[in-house]
């Protein structure tokens, strides 16, 4: 079997004006580098708009109403000073989320070993009524609630290596046993949550790390905090919310991974999945604001993903 790459043109529409740094052009460093040799293999496909269905699975229907009355006809419209709509904002969001359940209907039904959504807005700092941190759905949790819904999967694990703590995701699982959020992030910046304290109802695993921390602390906590958490879960699908902000080279924030820490931790996560859900794995790009940064380690992200550890059962 194959690695998908679930995109679409309209993500590259969504447009957050001069200076922002979630831009088309995050995307487009992206999307140059999976087009290169060492990537033939990679099976692209189109990301299909999400249903209303599976937006409201965790948004509110007056949210979801909200978000697309306030998408301007012409200019921008900020919800906050961070999270900026442009005429093709809707349509976006809506391929970004339907990217996520598509990829995940893929990769249960067998038809491919896992899945890479390069897409964007991205999600995992929308709350389930807060639009926040340039993020306007819940895309992680979006694909997760509809394995749940769609699939009936009893547990799903969402591993969050962005630098900044997915607030959004945090906020739409916690208070549900079936299932597992892992967080590591940079401790003391935005959005100012991800403290240890925050377990929810035990399902809750935030471990911020401070300014500075690099490849030996990523690897530590992998080791002796993830890894045994998430085998204890047994999860039955894996999805990855993949930010690459944690990178030495980007300007938002003082972690020191490089590419070889994310192929590091993808092929870790792969282990797992191989032994606990027959590899079922689907990653879903969060942040990344250095283009030539976010570019190679999404690059190294997906060359793991194409050499996963074959599986044909679930234990």
């Amino acid at each position: 079997m194959t690695t998908l790459l679930y995109t679409h043109p309209a993500c590259l529409e969504h447009d957050t004006g001069f200076g922002h740094p979630e831009s088309p052009a995050r995307l487009t460093a992206i999307l140059n580098a999976l087009r290169a040799a060492p990537f033939a293999a990679l099976e692209w496909r189109d990301a299909p708009q999400a249903t209303a269905e599976q937006l409201t699975r965790i948004h509110p229907p007056a949210y979801v109403e909200r978000i697309f009355a306030r998408v301007p006809r012409q200019g921008h419209f900020a919800l906050d000073g961070d999270t900026i709509l442009s005429p093709q904002s809707g349509e976006a969001a809506l391929r970004a989320a339907g990217a996520v359940c598509a990829a995940v209907d893929t990769v249960l039904r067998r038809e491919a070993s896992n899945a890479f959504c390069a897409i964007r807005p991205p999600g995992h700092h929308a709350e389930p009524n807060q639009a926040m941190g340039f993020c306007l759905f819940g895309n992680a949790a979006i694909g997760a609630a509809h394995a749940r819904a769609v699939h009936g999967l009893k547990r799903v694990a969402i591993i969050d290596f962005d630098v900044h703590h997915g607030n959004g995701t945090q906020a739409a699982v916690e208070r549900d046993p079936g299932y597992l959020y892992i967080s590591t992030h940079q401790a003391y910046i935005y959005p100012g949550t991800g403290h240890r304290g925050e377990r929810g109802i035990g399902n809750i695993i935030n471990i911020p790390l401070l300014a500075g921390s690099g490849s030996t602390d990523l690897r530590h906590v992998w080791r002796h905090e993830i890894e045994p958490a998430l085998r204890e879960f047994k999860p039955q699908l894996i999805l990855i919310s993949a930010g690459f902000d944690a990178h030495h080279m980007d300007p938002l924030a003082e972690l020191n991974f490089s590419e070889d820490d994310y192929a590091w931790l993808t092929r870790r996560i792969l282990e797992v999945a191989a032994d606990h859900c027959a590899g079922q794995v689907v990653s879903i790009l969060e942040g990344g604001y250095n283009l030539s940064a976010l570019a190679a380690s999404v690059a190294a992200h997906v060359k793991a993903l194409m050499e996963a550890p074959a599986r044909d059962h679930i234990p």
